[in-house]
Parts: structure tokens; C-alpha cells; sequence
């Protein structure tokens, strides 16, 4: 399944669009173009550069855009910045179905100009594409707290993008897409950093960005990876096999350059750097920059759904409105395929309503509510708390609004309504993702509730659990493929506690299932369309860490072969594939991997 808008993911689990097939076909958009963009001229026809062109410039930059050391940025929306190029770089992959939706011809991943453009040499760009590309600076909030520690400077002045510049907007076919390198050298956000990213974490990112677009869950998208040949950095990791919950050695790891794309890269932590500034009156012009990024905000990510020609409050309102809805879809479908971000602070919250920055992210395997694959995080981020913590983000969200409406009494406490009611709406969202991954009309607290017990009990396999449910089984005996701790009870001693306990288990978990069973056949629906409605909620492919480790290991002596297998595998994450793959990838974790660093836990080293 491919989609085109991450903006438009957003609404997957409010109703029967939780059905991914469905949902695939009304917004998938087919190029307009009869012939494809075959080489980076033609691309460069569709530049137009909004952010640079409407946003107010650092006074301070520097007019060749060589400012790769950490210092203080006091005003303006982003800062020109020269890209470093990787030296050396080779063609790793890029994704065939975002080209196919951009009408990008497949060659042009591999054309000289473009790897050039895409691996961060701006200096042979064809006009009007420019030879400068933009970072710019966020605040920082965890779970609701402002914070300006993790700026070098401790004033907040001195934050925002490290190692990401974007280099094109451009209209494709109607949609705006900001074009971001990720890997593509310093910026006086570096923090004294390297401004590099590794092929591991590269490769990481490149395959969840599509895998996550195929899951129907909105997101940034990945465009094309590109690998130095020559340049390496190190970077602390795990050595094989390490139980370490830190990272043990430091790896010389070859430096990558990965693109991502999306309508803007505009974050939550982005618009409470202006909102801060407003509140604090810090410059003469704060409260213009503050509105100027907001309204540019709604044009970038909101305009098919607010009129322009409102008056400012009624668009800030709406701006909330929607904002909070696509929220708490993004997230309850982010539990609906078992996905856990790791860390979701503020300046990891996309402002339009879908997923950025997979850094220290993992799909559930045994199902944990506390689920945290983020070694640096807590359990205010972790697998069941996303929800919250979202509402957090969505506060400060907020907060950054108050000031535009501080002359308008009616609409202040119409936003204190919308922050307030976040709750409702996103338990709404959950309730009708739970009932939808169970195959049941309406959502039952008390069937849910002891299904969560027994899965956390068992121990479950998250995703296996729900697709071979997905089946509508006769009996328990498939569900037992999702059971980590499964026991032949005629093997023990008919006194042994471990058999009673096993036994009693057993037994609660056929009540279960006869229980829902009962509920399932009240459907007016026949099992057979019901089975395939479930299996379009339920995947039966996730990028499980242990499946990825392979793929980044091989790629890094230069073999890309289960990377690209990986590509096509988790883009189809519904469709049944051949014995071979499921044999390979349809199971559980493999005991060995349990508590091994890098495929149970992980730093953010990238």
C-alpha cells in the first residue's frame, strides 16, 4: 500500500478507514505527468523554495552559508547552511514506490547529478534549485517540561538541527514536499557534534519510514540512501551479542546520507522556540515571528481544511482542532501495528500530524505495556503511555498558540476546551482501533481487558497474536503459534506447580476465546469478509530489530542484498508472501536475542 500526504494517514483509525486496502485506494494519488522525471533539471523546474521565500533569515548568517560551528541564534525562522558533501559516495537504494508516486523515473536514483544533489553537493545544482540549504532551531520539551539544559549555551538559543538540512521544496503533481538530508554535515545546531549519521541508523530509518507509510500510518517518507566509500566515524555501539544496556565499544562505521521528505518539517519543539520567545518578549519582533510561523505552518500542512480567508483566531482554533486530531489517530495507529517512537519529546513531534525522527524506535514483539526500546528514555514514553505522552506534546502545542490569542478572551478559552477534551478524543481513537484489531463492532472493556492480562501473562507475541486471530481460528491451537511459553503439560508431573499454573493459564485462555468467539458470531458480516477486514488491521510482517541487524551488518561491507529484500518484504507488511519469507520472518523472537543490546534495547548512537 502506498500513500502520497502523511497529512492525510492521519484519519486511518477513526472508522472503517482503519481497513488499510480501503484506505490505500481513496488516497493514493497517481502522477499527472505522462512522462516521468528522468534526470535533476526537470526536478528543478518544480523548485519553490516557501520556508526561504516567506520566513524571516537568521541576521546573522552568513551569506556562503559556511557556518558549521555551535553558536547562539537569537531571531529568525532558519539559517542558511552549506551542505558537506560525503566523499566518495555510492548508490545504496531508494524507494521505488515514493519515485513511482512523485513520477520519478527508477534511474534517477543512480544519474550522476542526482546522487550528487542527494549525497550533499549543492554546487552543480541546475538553476532554480539553490546551491544553499536551511536548518533551523527548536526548543525542547519532555512530557510536557520545557527544557534549555541540552542546549550548549543553556539559553535555548542554541538548539534545533544538528545534522539535517533541508536542500528542495518542491510541487509535485499538486503536493508541496520539503526534501531533507539527514547526515549532510554541521550547523551551528551541531552542538559540537560531527553533523554525520551512520549507515546503520540511515538504514534503520529508510526502511520503517516505508514500512510505516505500507502500514498506513502517517509519516515522513524516504527517498534515497547513499553511503561514503571512503569517509567512517565512530560511534558507540553494541558488540555481538553484548547484554550491556549501554553501548560497549565504539565502531568505526561508514557515514551515510539518507532523504527524507514530507509537506514540511515543521515541529511541536520548533513552534514553542517562537511561542517561548513571544511569552518572554526576548526580541522586539518575537510575537510577528511567532505568528509568521504559524500561519505558515497552516499553509504548508493545513490548507484543504482551513479557508484562508478567516480571520487569524478562527484559524488558530482550527489549527488546534485539527492538529489534535491527527494526534491521536497518528498514535492510536501507532499502537494498532505495535510501534513504540522511544522518544517523543516535543521537538520529535511533527507539527503536521505524523511520525519524524525514527531514532531509538521499535515494534513490540512480546507484548508489554512498559515496552521501551530507548535506553536513554522512560516509561512516560513507553509503548502504552504514547497516548499521554501525546497529550503532553499536545499542551505545549497549546501553550504556543496563548500568545496569538491573548486580545481574545472567547477564543483563549475555546483552546483550553480543545486541550482539555484531548482525552476524549484520543480514547475515542483507541476504543475503535482495539475494536477493529478484535473484529468487533463496538469496543468491550471487560474482553479487552482480560485479553491484555493474559498476553502480558503468557507471555504474546503482539503482531503474530492479532494475525493468526486475524484468521478467526476454531480453536485456541493457532493462537499458541504468538505463545512465547508454551509447555507440553503431559511432560510434567501431574503435581507440578509450573502444570497447574500452566493449566490454569490454558484454561482462562479458552474462556477467552469462546467469549469472543461468542461476540464474533452476533456479526452480521460472514467470518471469511471478517477475516479479511482483520488481516487489513492486523499485519503480518513488523521491522523487528533482530530482522534489520542482518541487512545494516551485510550493507556495511557493502552488500545490499537483504536490505533490498527487507524493501520489498516490509512494504506488502499485509499480504500473505512466499514459504520462504514467512518461514524466515514470520516468527517469534528467537531466545538468543532476548536482552541483547542493539535488538532488545538501544542507545541513540546514529
Amino acid at each position: 500500500m502506498q500513500t502520497t500526504d502523511p497529512k492525510k494517514n492521519s484519519n486511518i483509525a477513526a472508522d472503517s478507514s482503519l481497513d488499510s486496502a480501503n484506505y490505500a485506494k481513496q488516497n493514493t494519488s497517481i502522477p499527472s505527468v505522462v512522462e516521468k522525471i528522468s534526470n535533476l533539471k526537470q526536478l528543478a523546474l518544480l523548485a519553490n523554495y516557501s520556508l526561504m521565500d516567506t520566513l524571516n533569515c537568521d541576521p546573522d548568517a552568513k551569506s556562503d552559508g559556511v557556518d558549521h560551528s555551535p553558536r547562539q541564534v537569537f531571531t529568525g525562522h532558519y539559517v542558511p547552511v552549506s551542505t558537506t558533501p560525503i566523499p566518495n559516495p555510492e548508490y545504496v537504494t531508494h524507494s521505488k514506490a515514493f519515485f513511482n508516486e512523485l513520477g520519478f523515473a527508477d534511474s534517477l536514483a543512480e544519474s550522476a547529478d542526482f546522487v550528487s544533489m542527494f549525497s550533499g553537493d549543492l554546487s552543480q545544482v541546475p538553476e532554480p534549485m539553490r546551491r544553499l540549504g536551511w536548518s533551523c532551531g527548536y526548543a525542547l520539551s519532555i512530557y510536557g517540561t520545557e527544557y534549555i539544559q541540552q542546549c550548549p549555551f543553556q539559553t535555548g538559543n542554541g538548539y534545533g538541527d544538528g545534522r539535517a538540512m533541508s536542500v528542495l521544496e518542491a510541487v509535485i503533481n499538486g503536493q508541496r514536499w520539503e526534501m531533507q538530508l539527514k547526515g549532510g554535515g554541521r550547523t551551528p545546531y551541531c552542538r559540537g557534534a560531527d553533523g554525520r549519521a551512520v549507515l546503520r541508523s540511515s538504514i534503520r530509518e529508510f526502511l520503517a519510514q516505508e514500512h510505516m507509510n505500507a502500514l498506513g500510518v502517517a509519516t515522513s517518507r524516504s527517498l534515497s540512501l547513499y553511503v561514503s566509500k571512503t569517509e567512517k566515524v565512530r560511534r558507540p555501539w553494541y558488540s555481538k551479542g553484548s547484554r550491556s544496556w549501554d553501548p560497549d565499544q565504539l565502531v568505526l562505521e561508514p557515514v551515510a546520507i539518507s532523504t527524507r521528505v514530507a509537506p514540511s518539517f515543521i515541529r511541536v519543539g520548533q513552534l514553542e522556540l517562537f511561542g517561548r520567545r513571544a511569552r518572554n518578549n526576548e526580541h522586539p519582533n518575537a510575537k510577528l515571528e511567532l505568528g509568521k510561523i504559524v500561519l505558515h505552518l497552516i499553509e504548508r500542512e493545513y490548507s484543504d481544511v482551513i479557508d484562508s480567508t478567516l480571520a487569524s483566531h478562527e484559524k488558530i482554533l482550527l489549527l488546534a482542532h485539527e492538529f489534535r486530531n491527527r494526534l491521536a489517530s497518528l498514535v492510536a495507529n501507532w499502537i494498532r501495528v505495535g510501534y513504540c517512537q522511544g522518544n517523543f519529546n516535543s521537538d520529535n513531534c511533527a507539527a503536521g500530524g505524523f511520525t519524524l525522527d525514527y531514532g531509538p524506535f521499535g515494534f513490540c514483539e512480546v507484548f508489554d505495556p512498559r515496552l521501551q526500546p530507548w535506553t536513554g528514555g522512560g516509561e512516560h514514553f513507553s509503548f502504552l503511555n504514547q497516548p499521554a505522552a501525546a497529550e503532553r506534546n499536545f499542551q505545549m502545542f497549546c501553550s504556543v498558540l496563548r500568545p496569538l490569542l491573548i486580545d481574545n478572551e472567547e477564543s483563549l478559552k475555546q483552546l483550553n476546551n480543545l486541550q482539555e477534551g484531548f482525552s476524549s478524543v484520543m480514547e475515542t481513537q483507541l476504543t475503535s482501533m482495539w475494536a477493529a484489531k478484535l473484529g468487533l463492532d463496538a469496543f468491550d472493556e471487560s474482553l479487552f481487558s482480560e485479553l491484555t492480562t493474559l498476553m502480558v501473562q503468557t507471555p504474546v507475541d503482539y503482531t503474530l497474536f492479532f494475525r493468526e486471530l486475524s484468521a478467526i481460528p476454531d480453536d485456541l491451537e493457532p493462537l499458541k503459534k504468538s505463545f512465547y511459553r508454551v509447555r507440553d503439560s503431559s511432560a510434567d508431573s501431574p503435581q507440578s506447580s509450573n502444570q497447574k499454573d500452566y493449566q490454569s493459564l490454558e484454561d482462562r485462555w479458552l474462556l477467552w476465546f469462546r467469549r469472543w468467539q461468542s461476540v464474533i458470531d452476533t456479526s452480521p458480516i460472514s467470518r471469511e469478509v471478517l477475516s479479511k477486514q482483520m488481516k487489513r488491521v492486523n499485519p503480518k510482517y513488523s521491522l523487528r530489530e533482530w530482522i534489520v541487524a542482518p541487512a545494516y551488518e551485510q550493507a556495511a561491507t557493502g552488500d545490499y542484498s537483504l536490505l533490498r529484500e527487507l524493501q520489498e518484504i516490509m512494504t506488502h507488511p499485509y499480504d500473505e508472501q512466499s514459504k520462504v519469507i514467512e518461514e524466515k520472518y514470520y516468527k517469534l523472537k528467537p531466545a538468543e536475542f532476548f536482552e541483547t543490546g542493539g535488538l532488545s534495547h538501544l542507545s541513540c548512537s546514529s
